[in-house]
């Protein structure tokens, strides 16, 4: 462990897997570090290190200027917030918990009632990763207080701030992993598509990892037309791509394989076509989402 010098005090709630290594890399870099777990015993490895344990919420952030909160959930960070009270006077409160937008804003105003500040965080990476640059985080709420707590933070991993809306990062973080996931649902029916048709899945992934990174340069360019509203044929026009999810849609009722989306894809598409912009790309459908 590195000897304290120099180093601001730090406090943190909650020890489980992430909660306790954020613990851990403060300890490492010399922090005075304040630990607190509704179970107690899982503060005693922080303990060998050099760790303080509270027997409070409420004692552990009077402990340290800042408080740092990784909890399961929202529900969770509520419960202790309500426990801390009035002890939270002249802290900045960081939550690490994943939660809603409008989760954060509601900590956000609990916390100025309580005379603290706060900053919304929104963790990208696994506990192994924190201290590393791997480690991704993304903040939000008060400049002042991000500024302050900047230089704490920046000890964890690769620190971006969103702004002064306390919500901003749940809303990246949520948009991050949801796209992750529709990525992901697909991948999994149309690996259900081609083991149908007897093909090795392993090897198609493989071909599909190669072509994937093609598709950074199309994200960027449907972003900016839905920007600035000018629609390109960019995967060719929607007169030419319906034709395709026809043929698309058929192969996979054939094989037995779910078409829910394609369906999807399938109607905003003649919808689009159908109010005159069959000459447009995959991006224009935007205009019929947004709304």
């Amino acid at each position: 462990m590195t000897e304290k010098i120099d180093r601001p005090a730090v406090t943190v709630i909650g020890l489980g897997n992430m909660g306790s290594a954020v613990a851990r890399a403060f300890l490492e870099r010399g922090y005075r570090t304040t630990v607190w777990n509704r179970t107690a015993d899982k503060a005693d490895a922080l303990v060998e290190v050099g760790a303080e344990v509270s027997t409070t919420a409420a004692k552990a952030v009077a402990a340290s200027p800042l408080t740092v909160i990784s909890l399961l959930d929202n529900t969770a960070v509520e419960a202790v917030l309500d426990s801390v009270g009035d002890a939270a006077a002249g802290s900045t409160l960081i939550s690490l918990t994943s939660g809603s937008p409008a989760q954060a804003r509601a900590n956000e105003s609990w916390a100025i009632a309580h005379g603290a500040t706060y900053l919304d965080g929104k963790v990208m990476g696994d506990p192994p990763d924190v201290g590393t640059p791997k480690m991704s985080l993304a903040f939000s709420g008060g400049r002042d207080a991000f500024d302050t707590a900047d230089p704490t933070l920046r000890e964890l991993g690769s620190v971006v701030y969103h702004g002064p809306d306390a919500g901003s990062a749940a809303v990246e973080f949520n948009a991050q992993v949801a796209m992750g996931y529709e990525f992901l649902i697909g991948f999994l029916h149309t690996l259900g598509l081609v083991e149908s048709e007897g093909m090795d899945v392993e090897a198609f992934t493989e071909r599909l990892a190669g072509s994937l990174a093609g598709y950074a340069g199309l994200l960027k360019m449907m972003a900016g037309a839905i920007k600035s509203g000018a629609y390109g044929p960019d995967l060719g026009s929607l007169d030419v791509q319906a034709a395709l999810m026809d043929d698309l849609i058929s192969h996979r009722e054939s094989a037995g394989t779910e078409t829910v989306r394609m369906r999807e894809v399938k109607a905003l598409m003649d919808r689009r076509i159908a109010q005159g912009h069959g000459d447009q790309g995959f991006s224009s459908m935007y205009e019929l989402l947004r709304h």
